[in-house]
């Protein structure tokens, strides 16, 4: 699928330890904007119908076993008519040596040729894995990720609520920060929301009165979390005596991300309020309904039930 993130070879080169066997000087810069890869035996066959040139090809041993049986005059037809489609790269699997015929032609187009000792499936699953990360959809929002009892919860709000105050409050009770001010947010290939940190501001959070500070540093490792899954969505904003507030959480309310509905709160502040207790409370009951356990549900049934019995002895 086409995405409109794009990832270089140069990365996918680093991550596999791919074996650069030829290519161009500016190799490492070519883009790959699909996240689909292709073992082009039918293309070797002759056969380019709907064959998509934005694909990775890999050849693997049916491939290669297939070339074995041409002649070399063959095979170089075959590969002219292959790399006169201007694709990414073509990686060869196992560790396969590349026909001559395959090396001429490849400088003749100035087609880059990779190679990795995986099997060919290993390889191609693995692959295609890491392009769905790197092409999945991706927004950046104004806010603050923090993982607390294992749910990851997104902290919206106007700046200057106490977004970052109530973040450095729940890392000091033991849990982990992602991100402060800016998070990135990527759709996976499950349909699941995994927020990050932007690399310049990663493990940073910024304090007002204080500055910015290195939570890595001042709370070691265990603060700290490179991403994790968006499980629910907490929106801080200043106490309103106009407002009614939810009283009883009964109501279901999303927020919807990257076309994700996602669980969402809506949580007053004002001072006396201890909002990381009350974060910490909102993660446990979110992780309980994910289980099959609505305690405001359970508590309407009890009342309904009250009620019902009072009613039938009257």
């Amino acid at each position: 699928m086409e995405s409109n993130q794009t990832v270089k070879l140069q990365k996918i080169i680093d991550t596999f330890h791919l074996e650069v066997l030829c290519g161009p000087e500016d190799y490492a810069s070519r883009i790959i904007t699909t996240d689909d890869v292709n073992r082009p035996g039918l293309q070797l066959a002759g056969f380019f119908d709907y064959f998509d040139s934005k694909r990775l090809q890999v050849i693997g041993l049916v491939e290669t076993s297939y070339l074995e049986k041409m002649t070399p005059e063959e095979r170089r037809k075959s590969f002219d008519r292959l790399f006169d489609y201007d694709f990414p790269a073509l990686i060869f699997s196992r560790n396969l040596e590349p026909y001559p015929e395959c090396m001429e032609m490849a400088a003749k187009h100035n087609t880059i040729i990779l190679r990795t000792h995986e099997t060919t499936s290993a390889f191609m699953s693995t692959l295609i894995a890491s392009l769905k990360g790197d092409l999945s959809p991706c927004i950046t929002r104004h806010g603050v990720l923090v993982e607390v009892y294992g749910e990851g919860v997104l902290l919206l709000g106007e700046s200057g609520v106490g977004k970052s105050e109530t973040a450095i409050e729940l890392v000091k009770r033991g849990h982990r920060l992602i991100a402060d001010d800016a998070v990135e947010i990527r759709r996976s290939a499950t349909g699941r929301l995994k927020g990050t940190s932007p690399e310049l501001i990663r493990h940073y959070i910024e304090l007002r009165g204080i500055g910015v500070v290195d939570v890595r540093r001042l709370f070691g490792m265990s603060a700290i979390k490179r991403e994790t899954d968006i499980d629910m969505v907490i929106n801080l904003e200043p106490w309103n005596d106009n407002t009614m507030y939810d009283r009883l959480g009964t109501e279901n309310l999303y927020t919807s991300i990257l076309d994700v509905q996602v669980p969402t709160l809506t949580i007053p502040v004002k001072p006396g309020r201890n909002l990381a207790i009350i974060i910490e409370v909102a993660a446990m009951n979110n992780r309980n309904k994910k289980m099959g356990y609505n305690a405001a549900q359970e508590f309407a049934r009890q009342i309904n039930e009250h009620f019902d019995q009072a009613m039938g002895g009257a």
